[in-house]
């Protein structure tokens, strides 16, 4: 039976989504053709901001912009021919690799069927078959680091739990995702459930765990759903539980949700979290591989790292390993976002330049605007110029320019943005998201932020970059969790390359992007000025006045900034100073 895979990156049904999908089935009902395909609704396919988006399997062919108009067109000659229709088809860039995503739009990702016909579970049961030890050389032959953020070698945090005595440990998912904008982990719960499973299911045989727990965010209920109904159906086939495929190895798993909090995608915050505790950090050493939750060894791996356990048992640690470069092997699932003209998630080989992924995959700037900077690592990231974009994505590559990997954010920023309104943005968010226990956060952060309000609203001095400097020293020196230590990665990257828009902001009072509106003024020339009254009637506080005999003007005692007047004339007669 053929397959016909639909795109719901939302999480939710859409209206449009849901319409397209029951036509679909009544076509297929109507033409007696109910046994020939199946519609299924899959979390990705890894094309965005192209419509509605239809792969049928098994020619794989990808399709854009769907409408039900299309419907009998993509039945008659894919479904029952075989053939592509040339004017829907889109051809994936070539330079990804998908590893961790290499189900997710191929497969009912509720079909357990479906997962094991795709070499589903047998992972697991080479590593059952090779033994603990062995399961870890493979994990370290393959070089694997831990995708959340830290980039921690996964075989040695197995190997320091499985070293420490005692019955009771524990393996912990960490599938609370909060980086703006991202939703690498959302879309492989939902879209490979199975996978993530495995991999935690071979990680706990690894360490001697025989209980794992799944911290989802309670956000994605989609998510949940998905997990929860293959955690079930697993049990039902003897994959959890009780002596797995005889081996005499027993493991139980079970979800606990996260409300919400950043600070809860730290390690020991999580384990407070799933204590039933308030999610504060606490003081390492001990490290949770030692002394972790309920006080017993445990062992942390995000839903990447997760998905790609299962890959690296199935095809071998030394094949894993040849993909990437020394220190960063694999591949590396972005979710690629901000003024790029293809937005969605990407997996690429590590290695592969920042140019290659913004331009090759992302097809550059949206609106053809020049670029200004790359963020990677989330609202802990730093800002890269565009005379670093032929970096290797890499650990200890994006740590020597000032950011870091993170957990796979990367948002593209182009010449309208300015780089001390984003850094007032993030840091705003890190303050926030703060718990609040330990000084160096509470205080610096806020202290921080309040200098680049003062920044933004023409009020700064020079001695202020001086102080925001000193402070974020000190917030990394002192902090007690990462949130503390990178909070200011923003601003001290951006002060570092973007130096000269501080100084404009400080010294001439003037913001070069627009974007501060303390900073802005606007006026209208009334040479070019045609008298439409765009300007004028997009303007939220009647600032604006005139007709089309005497022309335009603004009012700048009532005038807010907002930059209506000017992004809406099509003449260039709102200047902007």
């Amino acid at each position: 039976m053929k397959q016909i895979l639909m795109q719901d990156t939302s999480g939710t049904l859409k209206k449009e989504l849901r319409d397209l999908y029951v036509s679909f089935n009544s076509h297929l009902r109507d033409n007696g053709l109910a046994d020939k395909a199946q519609v299924v609704l899959v979390s990705d396919i890894g094309v965005h901001n192209k419509g509605m988006v239809v792969k049928v399997l098994p020619e794989g062919f990808i399709y854009i912009n769907v409408q039900s108009t299309h419907i009998a067109d993509i039945v008659a000659k894919t479904v029952v021919n075989g053939a592509k229709v040339d004017a829907l088809a889109y051809e994936r860039p070539n330079k990804q690799m998908r590893i961790v995503l290499r189900h997710c739009g191929i497969l009912d990702p509720e079909s357990i069927e479906d997962y094991i016909a795709h070499d589903g579970y047998q992972g697991l049961a080479n590593a059952l078959a090779m033994g603990p030890e062995k399961v870890i050389e493979e994990m370290k032959k393959s070089g694997l680091r831990g995708r959340g953020g830290a980039g921690f070698p996964t075989w040695l945090k197995w190997n320091l739990t499985r070293a420490v005595k005692g019955e009771a440990k524990y393996i912990i998912c960490n599938g609370d995702e909060g980086d703006p904008g991202a939703y690498m982990d959302r879309s492989v719960l939902e879209g490979d459930p199975h996978a993530v499973i495995e991999g935690m299911v071979i990680g706990g045989f690894a360490v001697g765990a025989r209980n794992g727990i799944f911290y989802i965010r309670a956000e994605y209920p989609l998510a949940v759903a998905r997990i929860q109904k293959a955690i079930d159906v697993c049990y039902a086939k003897g994959l959890l539980g009780k002596d797995i495929f005889g081996s005499g190895f027993d493991f139980d798993v079970e979800i606990r949700l996260g409300a919400g909090a950043f600070v809860c995608g730290e390690e020991t915050a999580l384990i407070a979290s799933v204590e039933g505790l308030r999610g504060y950090p606490r003081p390492r050493p001990p490290f949770p591989s030692v002394k972790g939750l309920w006080d017993k060894p445990t062992v942390i791996n995000n839903v990447e790292t997760l998905a790609n356990v299962s890959y690296i048992l199935f095809k071998g640690g030394e094949a894993f390993g040849k993909i990437g470069i020394e220190g960063s092997t694999g591949t590396k699932v972005f979710a690629l976002t901000g003024k790029v003209k293809n937005s969605g998630l990407v997996e690429v080989p590590m290695g592969t330049t920042l140019r290659e992924i913004v331009f090759d995959i992302g097809g550059g700037v949206f609106e053809n605007r020049a670029i200004k900077a790359i963020q990677t690592g989330g609202p802990s990231g730093g800002m890269i110029p565009q005379e670093f974009f032929d970096t290797p994505v890499g650990y200890e590559s994006l740590q020597k320019l000032g950011s870091i990997m993170g957990s796979g954010g990367m948002i593209v920023m182009d010449e309208n943005d300015c780089m001390v309104d984003i850094s007032k943005f993030y840091l705003g968010f890190c303050v926030d998201e703060s718990c609040g226990k330990c000084a160096p956060c509470r205080i610096g952060g806020v202290q921080m932020l309040e200098i680049l309000k003062k920044i933004t609203q023409g009020k700064g001095e020079l001695d202020d970059l001086e102080k925001l400097s000193e402070i974020a020293e000190a917030m990394q020196r002192a902090s007690l969790c990462g949130l503390g230590q990178t909070a200011a990665n923003p601003v001290l990257s951006t002060m570092k390359y973007f130096g000269m828009e501080y100084e404009k902001h400080v010294i001439n009072k003037k913001c070069p992007a627009g974007k501060c509106a303390s900073l802005v003024q606007y006026s209208i020339n009334k040479e070019r000025c045609t008298g439409c009254g765009l300007c004028a009637r997009n303007c939220p506080v009647n600032a604006i006045s005139g007709d089309r005999q005497t022309k335009y003007t603004i009012d700048m005692a009532k005038c807010i900034g907002c930059g209506n007047c000017y992004e809406v004339c099509k003449f260039g007669a709102v200047l902007r100073q």
